[in-house]
């Protein structure tokens, strides 16, 4: 690691509307240097990200480059000085394919389309990102988006990297190829920056750690002179309360009926003969890799993806339902909770007390000519409470949120509904240890008052510390099932893989 760093910020403070989202922060990244940054939703990662990246200017202070003070106005000055960023939002354009992307800025007069290609096809390869470069990119998951994005970061030659949460939406084979490239990106000289909520990855990937606390950097140090207990004391600035651990197996009765009972599912070559049941009061996890078709089912069962024709039942209470549109779901009590809570989770023009508000409108409101906007207003208010959304108020835009805090605005307005069966997939990515721990909360408390819950996990303990079963997806159908006390992570996997 060079003893010059390659970027400074000297007492940088960034405020909105009188308010410090960071303030008087120091921080230093040196050529060669895996640097993670930790915190909670809110804590002033991202800004401090988006200031070197030239994304938003600072309020106060300065930043320097190779030592010498810079200014951005827009993206592109940080880029044309090798600084890239890959957000955790896509920032791909849905219109065009893979490799367009990629080269997105890079063009020249004429493009060859085989040439384009190739040296995308060549990139992706290199990271082991099993990604097609003629598709267009509204056409990936979330993990194929990221890996582009990834990619992309590459391609540009960066000679400092920011990633944002970029193991969130990959499988563990993928997170390994992703470190393993960050470490051989380091040997070339590059800096790196990633934000990560998965404190495991911080502690064993970096060099050093920076952690933020409400806008202020409360500590930077070797990330070996940290444990998960004192990373997570100097974000929070106490303890974490962790609630009780459930029973090791809570027996349902023998005589219990499924509350949703799956048979036989297809869906394209995705989803294959893929049957499971759900009871009330029990957490079902779906774990799996990605592309095994935990969430493609989920879809089907909401409606919001068309199965085969003759491909498959679903019961719901004992009744047979086919739903065409999610509405139909909703109306009869099954909640989805979206993997993707910027793509199809909120509305990011609208406020918190509207996203919610609409959610129970869409229960409620079936056949209303007009809203009840004083009702929609008041339960909104009652739901942002008891789930400790933090916001300067009801009339705040979701957009303007910490991730948790997004997550939580997701969550609401889908158990406003009053859901007899709930389907969270992917509930704590992008989230904070904090809110991670709320979530988890709601979640058990779901399952409490009688819901049949599905929880959908790439992240194992997560699945093992909250199901009663486990189920994993291969290849489009169940390859094994588990009670609470036989799961381990090597079983899942060696199911999920094997």
């Amino acid at each position: 690691m060079s003893d010059q760093p390659i970027i400074n910020l000297e007492r940088v403070t960034k405020k909105y509307g009188g308010i410090s989202a960071l303030e008087n922060a120091n921080f230093e990244l040196y050529p060669g240097e895996i640097h993670a940054l930790a915190g909670e939703n809110g804590a002033g990662k991202s800004t401090l990200c988006k200031i070197i990246a030239g994304v938003i200017a600072p309020t106060e202070g300065v930043l320097k480059f190779g030592g010498q003070p810079v200014h951005f106005s827009a993206p592109k000055d940080a880029k044309n000085r090798g600084i890239s960023m890959v957000y955790q939002e896509t920032s791909l354009v849905p219109q065009l394919t893979v490799a367009q992307n990629m080269m997105l800025g890079r063009e020249r007069v004429f493009n060859s389309v085989r040439q384009v290609r190739n040296a995308t096809r060549q990139t992706l390869q290199r990271l082991n990102f099993n990604v097609d470069p003629s598709l267009l990119a509204g056409s990936l998951s979330a993990a194929q988006r990221q890996m582009v994005e990834i990619a992309r970061a590459v391609l540009n030659e960066a000679r400092a990297i920011i990633l944002d949460e970029p193991t969130a939406a990959l499988t563990p084979e993928e997170t390994e190829h992703l470190f393993d490239l960050m470490k051989s990106l380091r040997q070339q000289g590059v800096a790196i920056i990633f934000i990560s909520h998965a404190l495991e990855e911080a502690l064993l990937h970096a060099d050093r750690i920076s952690v933020l606390r409400d806008g202020r950097l409360t500590i930077t140090a070797a990330a070996g002179t940290f444990d998960r207990n004192r990373l997570i004391h100097h974000m929070i600035g106490e303890e974490l309360k962790v609630p009780p651990a459930p029973p090791a197996d809570r027996r349902r009765s023998a005589s219990a009926v499924p509350i949703l009972r799956v048979e036989n599912i297809r869906m394209g070559s995705v989803v294959n003969n893929m049957s499971f049941s759900v009871f009330p009061g029990e957490i079902t996890g779906l774990a799996g890799l990605i592309g095994s078709g935990r969430s493609e089912v989920a879809r089907v069962i909401m409606g919001h993806t068309k199965r085969n024709f003759g491909g498959g039942r679903v019961w719901l209470d004992g009744r047979e339902v086919r739903y065409s549109v999610p509405s139909q779901a909703i109306a009869d009590g099954i909640a989805y909770v979206s993997e993707d809570r910027k793509l199809d989770g909120f509305f990011d023009t609208l406020s918190i007390s509207e996203n919610i508000g609409l959610g129970w409108l869409a229960k409620v409101g079936r056949g209303r000519a007009l809203a009840p906007l004083g009702g929609m207003r008041k339960i909104a208010r009652e739901w942002a409470e008891r789930l400790s959304i933090r916001s300067i108020g009801g009339d705040q835009s979701v957009l303007y949120l910490s991730g948790g805090n997004q997550q939580k605005v997701v969550i609401a307005k889908s158990l406003v509904q009053n859901p007899k069966v709930v389907i969270f997939d992917e509930p704590t990515r992008g989230v904070d240890v904090g809110a991670i721990a709320e979530i988890h909360e709601i979640i058990r408390g779901m399952a409490r008052s009688g819901a049949g819950v599905i929880l959908i996990s790439s992240y194992l303990p997560e699945i093992l510390d909250l199901s009663d079963r486990v189920l994993v997806a291969k290849s489009g159908t169940i390859a094994a099932e588990f009670s609470r006390s036989e799961a381990s992570a090597a079983k899942i996997l060696q199911a999920a893989i094997h």
